[in-house]
């Protein structure tokens, strides 16, 4: 599984990714995978939404909830800067270097973000500019970083143990059947203070 370090050339992060996902890979495997695969900028870059969900999955496992934010800030956020309003089905950072906004008349010299690249079936204006599958850190900032778990159907049991990461706060709610579950958490001298309002009917477990 770990191709980088056995010395193959086909490497690619998503096998790699998924004996995290699935442990196929022990403590010793994982260990390298991040040092030889996830965080080795010489290993291919993933460039689809779709499957970045999955690399997100794997660093917050791996208790890496740093990271997982640096890489929603840099990737979801190029888009953001790119004039975004949704999330798009292909995207390389590469792409942002000279690119121009979606949202203005591409400049003589500038690179038309939608038009010029992707490969493929994205040849000619088709990738999607609105993509329901590149909504990937959603679920993620639910669950590690406000740190909702549910522990039993309906959610009427509920975990929060939240992670800011390098955070100082984080606000949010969690939709449950019996409504929402409002979540505040803030960095204090002392630690992390949390703020949650649960609807009756959810049991709460700090």
């Amino acid at each position: 599984i770990d191709t980088y370090a056995s010395g193959r050339r086909n490497v690619t992060r998503h096998a790699n990714i998924f004996a995290i996902l699935y442990d196929f890979a022990d403590e010793a495997k994982r260990a390298s995978i991040v040092r030889n695969v996830l965080d080795n900028d010489a290993v291919p870059a993933i460039t689809t939404p779709y499957f970045k969900f999955f690399e997100l999955w794997a660093n917050c496992k791996l208790g890496r909830v740093e990271k997982m934010l640096n890489q929603v800030r840099d990737y979801w956020g190029g888009m953001l800067d790119l004039g975004a309003t949704t999330f798009w089905e292909d995207f390389n950072l590469d792409w942002a270097v000279n690119a121009s906004p979606i949202d203005q008349v591409v400049p003589e010299g500038k690179d038309d973000i939608h038009g010029d690249f992707g490969a493929y079936c994205y040849k000619n204006l088709r990738h999607s500019l609105c993509h329901a599958w590149a909504s990937g850190p959603a679920p993620f900032l639910a669950q590690y970083v406000l740190g909702v778990k549910v522990l039993s159907p309906g959610c009427r049991k509920v975990a929060v143990r939240p992670q800011l990461g390098d955070l100082t706060w984080a606000e949010g709610d969690y939709p449950t059947p019996l409504g929402p579950i409002h979540i505040r958490v803030e960095k204090t001298e002392s630690g992390l203070k949390t703020d949650v309002r649960a609807p009756e009917g959810v049991e709460i477990v700090r």
